[in-house]
């Protein structure tokens, strides 16, 4: 192969070793590191690779490099004359050049070149951050094309004080790693090492990331490690990325256990390390990781939570690993010494599903498996609804018991990205269900033992529909998806088609306006939000995710939930009557009396007047609005936090 050779390598040549005990930070080992001296060590594994160069392109040359071979497929080569911004291609044996698997920038998007990033060049002034305890995580999941109007990450930072007015700790980015186009979702990013160069690149995401941790806000990044996307996917060039063993929803399943697999490992490690070593970011939440197959004595995602503690504790900072699966399969958060993967949390689906049946009625697809507060009290309680029993839409058995694992490892939603845009025209909860309903909803989520999730805008009812949608350059894989999603809702037909997934009109409809959350109905139910929120952190029963203070007693005949938490001397019961009508409850005794701290169906939250009383005796009854969420206390400790409380819904205007 033609072009300059390579300086010799020294002590920058030699391989990754484990790093297992290790005292220092990791190090990004593959992709273009910049050393001192306009010297660029350039390296990466192609095993399929004859041979292999880099050229390289900056505003006065165009050179072809040769990489010398090392041990187990990798190629590397320290080159001079080159800086941060000079932009590079990797040639391979087949005449094809191909950006860098580990590109940290792609600024002319998925098929062009790579460019070489410093990270040594953006100052940080979060050296105080040592981020957030897990049970303290409110979190705020948001797609960064839709969120703002200018859908970039530096657009994202004005809008953090509304976040921090809300009482959120923690933001959650749906996937930024590099995808086709300028409009996604985010699944199907194939640069998985490059912030999207439409949202700003890795300046302004580091930007960003350092101003939530000025404010106090953690940040968790959604990551995709189950399949790479359809368009600029160009790993198959460089080695056994990929298998057939098994398959996935997207296609080939990553190779996590079959023969190059440790390479392969090392990749998706060395990922997730550098988020959160480069980034700082606080957390990863992993996608759909029942799309990702290991057999192996050491399952992958074991690894991935080990490592990524370890950097962390390296760091001196916390950072989490919190699985999204649909599995419910405890082994995902329990321990190592229990043969578990260590993994920090996991979304549950579960309490969704029931929720949403409770609010809507629906019964179509995996929905006609859930049925009655009765459900929604054993979620509460014991965090899955199957644990084990028949399930009718899987036709078969499902789950197992996760009742011994904290609460704070479990994050509910009532609404998020998948559970919204997967309907057939992306409609929120919003358009489903009325105005008490989504005030119930947000008591459910809020006032629950586990970590609460909330889709972006829904704190002030949203209207916007959140749409499917992309912007391949392929226009045959354009139509594809465009049939796709047509097949998809096919039974659905006498509703019409789906919205266009190629059209920028689908992507513009999806943007929401938080600047509604100022007038009317929007406004009320922003309040109650922020009510709600500062309930949870303010009262001691209701600030610690926990379900061993916990009682759920449920009037199945009538829809009706009551939820009792204790702390110390701070009793709360939370009372959810999922009925349309009116209902009688009985309050348990506590010997004493309990104050009422917030009722939704008041006229203050433009409900239809309230009929709970204000204060009550323990074991009397009394009778609650349909369709409606109430909270009373019993304990000297939180009467001041009541009133302040109180005293916050009170100064709603219309």
């Amino acid at each position: 192969m033609s072009g300059t050779a390579a300086k010799g390598l020294g002590s920058d040549s030699k391989m990754q070793v484990s790093d297992r005990g290790r005292k220092s930070p990791w190090k990004l080992d593959i992709g273009a590191t910049v050393l001192e001296n306009d010297r660029v060590r350039f390296r990466v594994w192609a095993p399929r690779a004859d041979g292999i160069s880099v050229r390289i392109v900056s505003d006065t040359e165009n050179r072809l490099v040769s990489l010398r071979r090392e041990e187990r497929g990798y190629f590397s080569a320290v080159v001079d004359g080159v800086r941060e911004g000079d932009h590079y291609l990797y040639l391979l044996g087949d005449g094809m050049e191909r950006p860098d698997p580990a590109s940290r920038f792609q600024p002319e998007g998925v098929h062009g070149p790579s460019q070489v990033v410093d990270p040594r060049s953006f100052s940080w002034t979060d050296g105080t951050w040592k981020g957030r305890q897990l049970h303290e995580y409110l979190l705020y999941e948001l797609h960064v094309g839709t969120v703002t109007g200018e859908g970039t990450f530096e657009a994202l930072i004005p809008l953090l004080d509304y976040l921090l007015e809300l009482g959120i700790t923690a933001i959650e980015l749906m996937p930024v790693a590099q995808f086709p186009g300028e409009r996604n979702w985010g699944y199907d990013g194939v640069n998985l090492f490059a912030p999207q160069n439409s949202y700003g690149g890795p300046a302004e995401l580091k930007k960003l990331v350092d101003a939530c941790h000025g404010k106090g806000l953690a940040v968790v990044l959604d990551v995709v490690y189950n399949h790479l996307g359809p368009e600029g996917n160009y790993l198959h060039g460089f080695g056994p990325y990929f298998t057939d063993r098994y398959r996935t929803p997207w296609g080939e399943a990553v190779n996590f256990d079959g023969p190059y697999s440790d390479e392969v490992r090392r990749y998706f490690l060395d990922n997730a390390l550098y988020w959160i070593r480069e980034y700082h970011l606080d957390a990863l939440r992993l996608d759909a990781v029942h799309g990702i197959f290991d057999f192996s004595a050491r399952h992958f995602l074991a690894e991935l939570a080990t490592e990524v503690h370890r950097e962390a504790e390296v760091l001196g900072r916390k950072a989490y690993v919190i699985a999204e699966s649909d599995l419910n399969d405890v082994r995902l958060v329990d321990p190592l010494d229990k043969g578990g993967y260590g993994l920090d949390g996991q979304w549950n689906d579960d309490f969704h599903h029931i929720l949403h049946t409770l609010l809507t009625g629906e019964k179509d697809g995996y929905y006609e498996d859930f049925n009655g507060v009765g459900q929604l009290a054993k979620s509460l309680s014991e965090r899955f609804v199957y644990s084990g029993q028949y399930s009718r839409f899987r036709r078969r058995s499902h789950g197992n018991s996760a009742a011994g694992r904290p609460a704070r490892q479990f994050v509910v939603f009532a609404q998020n990205h998948d559970q919204v845009g997967n309907r057939m025209f992306g409609e929120r909860l919003s358009a489903l269900v009325s105005f008490e309903s989504l005030k119930l909803a947000a008591g459910a989520v809020l006032l629950s033992p586990y970590l609460p999730l909330l889709f972006m805008g829904e704190e002030y009812g949203e209207e916007a529909p959140f749409l499917y949608f992309v912007s391949h350059s392929d226009h045959g894989l354009v139509e594809a998806v465009r049939e796709g999603r047509k097949g998809e809702f096919r039974s659905f037909v006498s509703r019409g088609d789906p919205p266009d997934p190629g059209a920028v009109e689908t992507f513009l409809q999806s943007k929401i306006t938080p600047e509604n959350r100022l007038a009317g109905r929007h406004s009320v139910l922003f309040q109650f939000y922020k009510t709600v929120i500062a309930m949870r952190k303010e009262i001691p029963a209701l600030s610690v995710p926990d379900t061993n203070a916990h009682r759920v007693s449920v009037q199945e005949n009538q829809n009706l939930l009551l939820v009792e938490r204790w702390r110390g001397d701070c009793q709360v019961v939370c009372l959810f009557n999922f009925n349309e009508q009116d209902v009688a409850v009985r309050f348990p005794d506590n010997g004493g009396w309990w104050r009422k701290l917030l009722d939704s169906s008041d006229c203050v939250w433009k409900g239809v007047g309230a009929v709970l009383p204000d204060r009550i005796a323990g074991a009397a009854s009394a009778v609650m609005r349909g369709r409606s969420c109430a909270v009373f206390s019993a304990g000297a400790r939180i009467k001041d936090r009541g009133a302040r409380i109180e005293e916050r819904g009170l100064r709603i205007k219309d």
